[in-house]
Formats: structure tokens, C-alpha cells, sequence
């Protein structure tokens, strides 16, 4: 049993494919209006409106941490 941070109503959670789901005392699925409300509130932005020197910069250390990991497999 857990409680739900938004509303403090008891939840369980069950295994529905892939995903953990919340589900109520009485079976339902738990969908509370303040979850709802406070994902509306996160800030979304598109790939355009980062600085494309970031981009770049991130992208380039992704490879780099690929690159490590591929070495540290091949090199076992």
C-alpha cells in the first residue's frame, strides 16, 4: 500500500505490461485531478528552442559515453 502525494488517497500498484499502474481500494485506476493539474504546470519546450552550441556539446558527450562503454565491453 502507498499513498498518493498529490490527493493522500491509498493506492496499490499492480504491473500492467511494461508500466506500473496506481490502482484503488476498489479496483479502479487512480487518476487524481491534482496530478492532472500539476503535470500541466511543467515547463515543455521544443528541440528548436535550445541553443544549438548546448546541443551540440550534449550530443557530443553522449557519443563519448557510448564510446567508453563500447571499450569497457570489447575490452572484457
Amino acid at each position: 500500500m502507498a499513498i498518493c502525494k498529490f490527493c493522500g488517497t491509498e493506492v496499490t500498484w499492480m504491473k500492467e505490461g511494461r508500466k506500473n499502474v496506481p490502482v484503488e481500494s476498489d479496483g479502479g485506476k487512480h487518476e487524481c485531478e491534482q496530478f492532472k493539474n500539476s503535470r500541466k504546470s511543467i515547463k515543455k519546450f521544443k528541440p528548436s528552442d535550445i541553443d544549438p552550441e548546448i546541443l551540440k556539446q550534449y550530443q557530443e558527450n553522449m557519443n563519448k559515453e557510448l564510446e567508453k562503454q563500447k571499450k569497457k565491453k570489447s575490452g572484457k
